[in-house]
């Protein structure tokens, strides 16, 4: 098949679109994905980018073809022109720079924003070709969760927004059964939507890996490893309250990430006086996670306790299950139910950071035998429910029933 990818985050960006995109070139499919200028998550666009362009223009076999945008860089307001500039750009742009290349259907990443939709629907006009949308995050309901939108009148109109851009969808994919509730309330027809959860990227063995050399060895304390995104959603204020809780004990926090509460929680770790307890090596590619993952007794999984999340899957669960290591949760809803059902680790509810501490505590009292068993299952669960080979052959049976359907009719039947 002929798959327009087209998603805002792309590689040197760290998202599993770029597995995705790798793993579908690898099947014998013919590329392309439509992004932006790679800025995600510290706000400027990269330096190494901005010296060489024309080294990221392919990606493991696929063309990859830019537009320009406003970089995040800091506020809200930023972050909105950020969204809009690239709808916009490649609305227009990405047309022209596709000119002549023929599509079988387009597949769209869309862990936010929702106005991704729009340059794909735009290119679906043009090409004649169906989509396929993969809903990793629920608007408007997370721009109400993490503050950005409060005027109800404004969530009204995204609302709006979110409907049209389902309907003009062929395949509506949910990263959660939740999830797909949720959107079975702003489509037309729910049969429509797919049930399609991400998977753990694959990975070098761990005991094939260095411990990260950033980090300090000290296998005399308790490790906590958090990777990802350090933004609204993952709630590291209660996260800190359980670092304080613990600060006489023998426990130490790895928060290896960045984002838009990275120089807040910097800063809180030294007013609280917990450079001791709290390490922030910063950011890194995913390529070096597992030797992160090797200092790890725990891996760290957080979201707000807001609604929206408790539909949520984050996808760094499915990635922890796949590293073997017992989870730490302080999350609501299908994530946490994932790792207490799959025995992989405990869970307390989102923003309980009193019982983040006391779930510390009790995995400390394990032996090291209970901690394997715990890692044991959650590879497990892996292999039972988040298959990576099974689930991107039913995302090809999709992508491939569309392309089918489109060149039997006018791309305008449906999955059913």
């Amino acid at each position: 098949m002929r798959i327009l990818v087209v998603s805002q985050y792309f590689w040197p960006e760290n998202f599993r679109i770029n597995d995705l995109v790798a793993e579908l070139v690898r099947r014998g499919h013919e590329v392309t994905v439509l992004t932006g200028k790679p800025n995600y998550p510290g706000g400027e666009i990269f330096s190494e980018f901005q010296a060489t362009p024309r080294a990221y223009d392919s990606f493991e076999g696929a063309e990859v073809v830019r537009v320009g945008l406003l970089p995040r860089s800091r506020g809200g307001l930023r972050l909105m022109l950020n969204y809009l500039s690239f709808m916009m750009s490649a609305s227009i742009l990405g047309p022209w720079k596709l000119r002549g290349r023929k599509v079988d259907v387009i597949f769209v990443f869309e862990p936010s924003p929702i106005t991704i939709g729009i340059p794909a629907i735009v290119l679906k006009w043009i090409k004649r070709a169906p989509i396929a949308f993969w809903v990793l995050d629920l608007w408007p309901q997370s721009l109400e969760a993490v503050g950005a939108v409060r005027s109800k009148a404004v969530l009204g109109l995204v609302d709006r927004l979110v409907r049209f851009i389902y309907w003009q969808c062929d395949a509506v994919l949910a990263q959660s059964k939740s999830f797909m509730a949720a959107i079975a309330r702003q489509i037309d027809d729910p049969r429509r939507i797919i049930y399609f959860p991400s998977w753990a990227e694959p990975a070098p063995a761990l005991d094939t890996v260095s411990p990260a050399p950033e980090v300090p060895e000290r296998p005399d304390l308790f490790n906590i490893v958090f990777t990802g995104n350090v933004g609204e959603a993952q709630d590291f204020g209660a996260v800190l309250l359980a670092a304080e809780a613990l600060r006489g004990e023998p426990v130490r926090w790895i928060i290896v990430g960045d984002g838009r509460k990275s120089a807040w929680l910097a800063d809180e770790v030294e007013r609280r006086n917990l450079g001791a307890q709290v390490l922030l090596p910063g950011r890194f590619g995913l390529e070096r996670m597992p030797s992160f993952f090797r200092h790890a007794d725990a891996l760290l999984v957080s979201l707000r306790n807001e609604p929206i999340f408790a539909l949520t899957i984050p996808g760094k669960v499915q990635s922890y299950l796949g590293a073997g290591i017992p989870i730490l949760a302080m999350l609501n809803g299908e994530g946490a139910e994932i790792v207490v059902a799959s025995g992989a680790g405990l869970a307390v509810a989102a923003g309980d950071g009193a019982g983040l501490a006391q779930s510390v505590r009790q995995m400390r009292a394990l032996d090291s035998r209970d901690l394997a068993k715990m890692g044991e299952r959650g590879l497990a669960c892996i292999a039972d429910q988040f298959d990576r080979s099974t689930l991107i052959a039913q995302l090809e049976q999709v992508l491939s029933t569309l392309a089918d359907a489109n060149r039997g009719t006018t791309g305008a039947e449906k999955v059913g």
